[in-house]
């Protein structure tokens, strides 16, 4: 059996091992790449609604611009710019020709004798226009083929002398493909709308050698560009970019993310946010991360052996705990159980073991319960039906009395009298009852106490104005020590319990004596206290006052008044109140206190 397990835990081993490592190799392999691609997009897209915002600062103003640019690029490693409504790169002031038009007829006569910028971006490399060049001066005489966009045309083919041309290379590619599809050469125009335009140089405008913006460094992003605009003027199918596009593109087995995001001018007129990233560290990240498996591997091999060797040591363990358990159980201790939970052979019996011990534990603890209830209720019974026959036979005996005096015609003359009497018994016994039924009623379990904020002077101030004709009785002195505080309880139900504890104080002071009542704020807290002058109670019977029909005289006479079922409801309505409460002897008598907490 040993072998059999060992050799599973060492199969389950290698396997969750196995899966472990075959999780992390597809992790970093496929969903790290989609994860890394996913983020770095959110990411360009995010920082380029920042872009926006400070561009749009920064409009009109072509160095702000540039530097926004660099500032960008360096940042998030992103090249970034801004194109107008026609594909055309903003703010080239640094990279352009401006061309005085002839004039002409035919497609170009809209133009002539206009001067028009030639973006030379689109044309040539800025390290093949150096500064001086020959061919590009002022007076020289240059031959424009355009695309005509309304009343513009977007120059993308320049011949100057001798014969020299550039050209935008994408436009061109489309042109070639739009234009052999056409049968009858008259119809070319129609649907590639170019023009041929000729003038002289008036200016030529060309970085220096190391100068100018930095995008133009980076001939891979501005063919882009030109393939965007390309497309934007050439391909009726392809719809203008409305909100943030993100194109796929690659070069030389380089993966990169284009973005598109229309925007609009200061002056109204739409332009575009034109921005590349590169994805090669994440294929960088990628293949570092297969290089580095060879050391996973050798670390998951070791793993599985050392787990193998642990769980192999503990396979005896179970069965030793299970012997241990078992004599425990024999002579009656439940207290430990066995934590084996595998669907093997020890697993099983460690399950069926646990399952026998908490059924003879909670049978045997039920039992004890039961016989414990059973002989609470029977001496509750015993002490309740004692109570209510105690109580209920003196005042039957003075009725019967009475009664029987009243029927022989005895004392005529004190007939009122014996009527006052059987009166005032009937009134006894009517509130034994009522108390008898409030007190089941709080102890049957099913009673919810509502509670409510009011101020505790105020309820002490009522009962100790109730209760003032029995104070002056007596002559008794009140001493009062009340915070303004209010409490959240139940107001009704505290008063019931003050007013019972006054009558206690009032019934068990000696004339002339002193009685002292107190609400004091303590942490949250206002403690509630009624103190008597009077004999202190024996500490014996300071827990037994508050059981039913306990009045504290040995004699149990009913000469001192009340039920007996006063201070048990009282300790019913603290405890629903979840209010602490208890009595203690001081140097002067006896006092009651409780705790209600303060509102909220």
């Amino acid at each position: 059996m040993n072998r059999s397990i060992t050799w599973k835990l060492f199969l389950l081993t290698t396997t969750l091992c196995m899966l472990i490592l075959a999780a992390i190799f597809a992790g970093q392999t496929i969903f790290f790449k989609q994860f890394y691609v996913t983020q770095k997009v959110n990411d360009i897209q995010a920082s380029l609604q920042e872009y926006e915002q400070k561009y749009r600062e920064a409009e009109g103003d072509a160095e702000a611009v540039r530097r926004l640019e660099q500032e960008f690029y360096q940042k998030h490693g992103t090249w970034v710019t801004t194109l107008d409504a026609l594909g055309n790169l903003k703010y080239t002031g640094d990279f352009y020709l401006e061309v005085k038009l002839e004039k002409s007829k035919g497609e170009a006569e809209a133009f002539s004798n206009q001067t028009i910028t030639v973006p030379l971006y689109g044309l040539a490399n800025a390290e093949e226009l150096i500064p001086n060049n020959s061919f590009l001066r002022p007076g020289s005489r240059v031959v424009v083929q355009g695309i005509k966009q309304g009343s513009a045309v977007v120059p993308y083919r320049l011949g100057v002398e001798f014969n020299v041309a550039w050209e935008n290379d994408q436009i061109a590619k489309k042109e070639h493909e739009i234009v052999p599809t056409f049968e009858d050469p008259s119809k070319w125009h129609e649907e590639f709308p170019s023009v041929w335009l000729n003038g002289w140089i008036t200016k030529a405008q060309l970085p220096g050698s190391g100068s100018g913006r930095l995008i133009y460094t980076n001939r891979w992003f501005i063919d882009r560009i030109k393939a965007f605009q390309a497309d934007l003027l050439l391909d009726p199918a392809q719809e203008k970019p409305r909100a943030m596009t993100v194109m796929n593109a690659e070069d030389n087995d380089i993966p990169y993310k284009l973005f598109v995001d229309p925007i609009t001018d200061q002056d109204g007129a739409p332009a575009y946010l034109f921005a590349m990233a590169s994805l090669q560290p994440v294929d960088e990240a990628v293949g570092m991360i297969r290089s580095y498996y060879v050391y996973i591997i050798a670390a998951a091999l070791l793993l599985i052996v050392l787990l193998s060797f642990y769980y192999s040591r503990q396979i005896a363990r179970p069965l030793l705990r299970m012997n241990r358990t078992t004599k425990k159980m024999a002579s009656l201790d439940f207290s430990e159980t066995l934590p084996v939970t595998s669907r093997d052979e020890l697993g099983a019996l460690s399950h069926n073991i646990n399952e026998m011990s908490e059924a003879l534990h909670s049978h045997i603890r039920q039992l004890r319960q039961d016989i414990e209830k059973e002989k609470r209720l029977e001496r509750t019974r015993k002490e309740f039906i004692a109570g209510v026959s105690h109580e209920l036979k003196t005042p039957l005996s003075v009725i019967q009395s009475c009664i029987s005096i009243l029927k022989d015609g005895i004392a005529e003359q004190k007939r009122e009298h014996y009527f006052a009497a059987v009166e005032n018994e009937v009134r006894k016994m009517d509130l034994l009852i009522v108390e008898m039924l409030e007190l089941a009623k709080f102890e049957s379990g099913t009673y919810r106490m509502e509670t409510d904020a009011f101020s505790i002077r105020e309820a002490i101030q009522s009962v100790c104005g109730q209760l003032a004709l029995n104070m002056e009785e007596k002559r008794l002195q009140l001493h009062t020590r009340l915070d303004d505080a209010a409490v959240t309880a139940n107001r009704n139900r505290i008063g019931q319990v003050l007013t019972n504890f006054m009558t206690n104080a009032i019934r068990h002071t000696p004339e002339n004596g002193s009685i002292r009542i107190a609400a004091v704020t303590e942490e949250g807290l206002v403690k509630v206290s009624v103190e008597n002058q009077g004999a202190p109670i024996p500490p014996e019977l300071l827990d037994r006052i508050w059981d039913r029909f306990y009045r504290g005289e040995s004699s149990r006479q009913r000469s001192a008044g009340g039920t007996g079922l006063g201070l048990a409801i009282c300790k019913n309505i603290l405890e629903l109140h979840g209010a602490p409460y208890g009595v203690e002897n001081t140097e002067c008598g006896v006092m009651f206190y409780f705790y209600l907490p303060l509102q909220a």
